[in-house]
C-alpha cells in the first residue's frame, strides 16, 4: 500500500482534551514518525507537530479524530510527491 509522508500540526487550547489526544496518538504510534510539543503558555495553548508516514485515509482519519475534539485545532501538510526524497 502507498504511503505518505506528512505532518499534521495540532492546537490545543483546551487542556480536558490533552487526555484524548494522546489516546488517539497512541492508537496511530504504528504511522508516527516523530513528535514534538511545546507548551506556549503565554497564550495559554499546547503546540504539537507530528510526523507520519502512511496511507492517505489513515492520515486523513487521524487528522479529523483530532480535530473533532473540543478545544482542538488540526491540519495536515503532506511532501510533495515529485519533490520527496527516495533512498
Amino acid at each position: 500500500m502507498d504511503t505518505r509522508v506528512a505532518v499534521i500540526s495540532i492546537i490545543v487550547a483546551q487542556e480536558e482534551s490533552v487526555a484524548r489526544l494522546n489516546s488517539l496518538l497512541h492508537d496511530y504510534a504504528q504511522y508516527i514518525i516523530g513528535r514534538m510539543g511545546l507548551p506556549y503558555r503565554a497564550k495559554g495553548v499546547n503546540i504539537i507537530c507530528v510526523a507520519v508516514d502512511a496511507p492517505r485515509d489513515i492520515i486523513s482519519a487521524l487528522s479529523g479524530k483530532l480535530g473533532e475534539l473540543p478545544g482542538v485545532t488540526a491540519k495536515t501538510a503532506y511532501a510533495n510527491v515529485e519533490g520527496a526524497a527516495k533512498e
